[in-house]
């Protein structure tokens, strides 16, 4: 931000706002008036962009300063509204005028399903009663009802698509995934998977089973005996290593269940914490403390969201969102319901109206497409819907909310595809995680080998696998998924060689990448009441629609009186060129236009943040959309794997069934898991051919030198040529290990060959981090993976090493054999 957009120093100096817009630091202010609500993701600043102290600030801030401080543990506070309690509540009594009207808190606003099948009504049976729950849960978690999906039939689940096999196996695919369900915190087994089906069904349980296991449909989560379990590879078979770039919650997903699959994984994070625009901050002053999700926030939909999983598992206590959304005019009075009602209805309506203008395009020009902003426009003009200026205001309230789902301009939106997730839209209630999200991400990156700071630069992939670049160093592995945001693929910030496909630049190009920003103000106490979860406000500046157009109350789940503010639309683009202080003083000044007519002071907030997701260079935006020109079909694209089974995608923007949602990220997290999983059978369990053979028994034999490695020190362990022990010029063999010894089947080595000399120097410095950095930058040595030790003087080092161990163990075996046949004759005498 500019300097010439500070506030000038005579400003009010008791409220603290942060600008969280750098991955490095947050911004402190300190003379900032209160501030504003939540958003559903994160931005943040560059170092450059932070303003100095104003005058009067305290030696100590009350205001986190560091994006760091979202890795501290956040409090966990007990909720107010358990999940069981669905009874809408309601408005608050304090609330002037006529009831507010429930408003649905979904990610769009109507639905095309094409033909869904409906479970027959007719129950003969209590098998039928049960097969049909079941069925209910699989269509939850997505599975269709009386077909395979493409993943399914790609595992060869059944010999025959259609028929009686396929019939049986949906029903045993239900079964356990449904038997799975009702415990979650418990190992599903094979064994326990057959009970209640018969055994001529054995097949297809171990079929269903498999699948199911694979795909991270079962045995998945933070439960204490599956996180166990998932340290560990399921079957004891060496897969391949995979590098991960990125530890957002595709990234993290994807790196446990890999390691449970037997792959060697490493994680690379360009910032200093997991979670990705997943960021829980600690906000605290004045005795009060609260959570505040600044990204990823609610879970849209609780029926078979496996977040929701997640939370049962770790015992959190869901909120459901309350759908009361009482609306306040600029002038702070409340809107009138009846007006409401009129303009909430005209609204759907042109959506409807727009719906079948589209389906009559798509049907006669296919290839024609335009913004979904342009044709409700037109339409509203053409009917003459919301001509007063109050009903005016309503509709923009309504367009703003929409480009907050979308986190983009409805100019920007495709009429004809804007929507085309919505058929798999997650049932149930939207929900709020006691404590935030970042609980989440804390579990999920435990023991996991990630590597901070590792901002990757480059993906090079060949026959032979893929290097990647980070920071300087290069690490070397069988395949990479990249997990990072569409926004940085869009940047080029990574540099693939060779060159993506163009059909997945294409991909890249024209899928949208959006942005929505939040302020988060945490106050003395909540002024606002506790029946309410959001209230929203209207202005009468159409260009300014989505600033701060709605509210969100954490008071329930973040442990103390937080409000979060949107940002949406053509204001979220704007408002990262304010100042943080100028942002939270228009926060209040909304805040106190309603609630001082009703005779409630609005304090100043003790602290308050600011996101900058569309400045933060691991981001560069909020989440995805499908913008003009685009379609479902790029997100497919997005995710497909370049390189022959080198380079695989995972992430929101990769999932045409649930983007823009956290869910999202899990399930393609998981999904690549499994594709790399099957890719690895097919180019490794199918190569029983010698070469494969060769590499797995190098790889036992290096393994097996370095159990007594000549020197180890850290990460460090070092093998000499034994023709030439006193040669301080001779070549050794350097290994260094990646990952804790916690999660040792995930352990992941590199090599280098370097002279002893240079082994006795980094022996001689602190730190691995220190090691490596002589090692890359004095001594120009670049660590490579097993296969690259193909050069010749590699080999006969090893070779020599080899040799002259095995030469010692037969010698050692010989002095042994004659010690017991000494021994032996000893005792004969003695017994003579």
């Amino acid at each position: 931000m500019d300097s010439t957009a500070d506030p000038p120093q005579e400003q009010p100096e008791n409220p603290n706002a942060a600008d969280d817009s750098s991955p490095e630091n947050d911004m402190v202010l300190s003379s900032v008036p209160s501030e504003t609500p939540l958003l559903d993701l994160h931005l943040q600043n560059s170092p450059e962009d932070y303003q100095s102290l104003p005058k009067g600030t305290p030696s100590e801030p009350l205001v986190l300063d560091s994006l760091d401080d979202s890795s501290e543990p956040v409090p966990e506070n007990p909720i107010d509204e358990p999940l069981q309690d669905r009874d809408p509540v309601a408005p608050c009594p304090a609330e002037p005028g006529p009831p507010t009207r429930k408003r649905r808190r979904r990610k769009k606003f109507f639905t095309e399903f094409n033909g869904n099948t409906s479970l027959s009504k007719n129950r003969r049976s209590d098998v039928a009663k049960d097969c049909d729950s079941e069925a209910l849960i699989a269509i939850s978690v997505g599975f269709p009802v009386d077909s395979l999906t493409e993943e399914e039939i790609e595992a060869n689940v059944v010999s025959t698509i259609g028929g009686s096999e396929q019939a049986n196996y949906i029903v045993v695919r239900n079964h356990i995934l449904a038997r799975w369900r009702t415990n979650v915190s418990v190992w599903l087994t094979h064994d326990n998977s057959l009970q209640s089906i018969r055994l001529e069904h054995k097949g297809l349980v171990a079929s269903a089973y498999r699948f199911l296991l694979e795909h991270g449909y079962i045995n998945f989560g933070l439960a204490p005996a599956i996180k166990e379990a998932k340290l560990r590879s399921f079957d004891g078979v060496e897969k391949g290593n995979v590098i991960i770039v990125g530890a957002g919650l595709a990234g993290l997903v994807a790196a446990r269940q890999l390691v449970f699959m037997g792959f060697k994984v490493v994680v690379l994070e360009g910032r200093t914490r997991p979670g990705g625009r997943v960021k829980t901050k600690k906000m605290q002053g004045d005795g009060v403390v609260a959570a505040a999700d600044l990204g990823g926030s609610v879970l849209t939909g609780i029926n078979g969201n496996p977040l929701g999983v997640l939370a049962r598992q770790l015992g959190l206590p869901l909120h459901k969102v309350r759908d009361i959304c009482p609306l306040y005019l600029p002038d702070g009075k409340a809107v009138n319901s009846e007006i409401d009602s009129g303009i909430e209805v005209s609204f759907n309506k042109l959506l409807e109206r727009v719906c079948k203008l589209r389906q009559a395009m798509i049907e006669e020009v296919k290839s024609v497409d335009v913004s979904l902003g342009t044709a409700l426009e037109a339409f509203r003009r053409s009917y003459k819907v919301a001509e007063d200026p109050q009903e005016r205001m309503l509709l923009n309230w309504h367009l703003a909310n929409l480009e907050y789902a979308n986190a983009t301009l409805m100019s920007n939106l495709s009429m004809a595809y804007w929507d085309q997730d919505d058929p798999y839209e997650m049932g149930g209630d939207h929900c709020f995680i006691p404590g935030g999200n970042e609980r989440f991400v804390r579990a999920l990156a435990e023991d996991l080998p990630i590597f901070y700071g590792r901002t990757v630069e480059g993906i090079k992939y060949g026959t032979d696998g893929v290097l990647v670049y980070a920071n300087g160093q290069e690490f070397y592995g069988d395949m990479v998924l990249c997990t990072v945001p569409l926004g940085v693929l869009k940047k080029g910030s990574i540099e693939f060689v060779p060159e993506l496909p163009q059909r997945k630049k294409d991909a890249i190009h024209k899928l949208g990448f959006g942005l929505l920003n939040k302020v988060a103000m945490l106050f003395p106490y909540n002024f606002w009441g506790g029946n309410i979860d959001t209230f929203g406000h209207l202005t009468e500046d159409l260009s300014m629609r989505g600033e701060f157009f709605l509210f969100y109350s954490y008071s329930s789940v973040s442990g103390g009186p937080l409000l979060v503010a949107l940002v949406a639309g053509d204001a979220a683009i704007r408002f990262e060129m304010m100042s943080p202080v100028e942002s939270v003083r228009r926060v209040l000044d909304i805040l106190k236009g309603i609630y001082h007519p009703k005779g409630i002071a609005v304090p100043d907030p003790v602290q308050a943040v600011c996101t900058r997701w569309g400045k933060d260079h691991f981001t560069y935006g909020s989440y995805s959309y499908v913008a003009v020109g685009s379609s479902g079909d790029d997100y497919d694209i997005l995710s497909e794997s370049v390189g022959d089974g080198r380079v695989f995608f995972a992430g929101e923007a990769t999932s045409k069934q649930y983007p823009a949602t956290m869910h999202g990220a899990f399930l393609s997290g998981m999904r690549e898991a499994a594709n790399i999983l099957r890719v690895a059978k097919r180019r490794f369990s199918l190569s029983v051919d010698d070469k494969t053979k060769s590499i797995v028994e190098e790889n036992d034999d290096l393994n097996t030198l370095f159990e007594k490695p000549d020197m180890a020190f850290g990460s460090f362990s070092a093998l000499f040529d034994p023709r030439l022990m006193n040669d301080l010029d001779s070549s050794s063999l350097l290994r260094v290990k990646f990952g804790g010894s916690v999660v040792e089947s995930s352990s992941f080595y590199l090599y280098a060959l370097v002279s002893k000399k240079q082994v006795v120097e980094l022996s001689q410095v602190e730190g691995d981090e220190n090691r490596i950095r002589m090692l890359n930058h004095n001594f120009g040595v670049s660590l490579v993976g097993r296969k690259g030790l193909s050069s010749d003087d590699a080999k006969s080092l090893m070779s020599n090493i080899k040799l002259v161990r095995s030469n010692l163990s037969e010698v050692d075996n010989s002095m042994q054999r004659k010690g017991s046949f000494h021994d032996s004759l000893e005792n004969n005498k003695t017994s003579c």
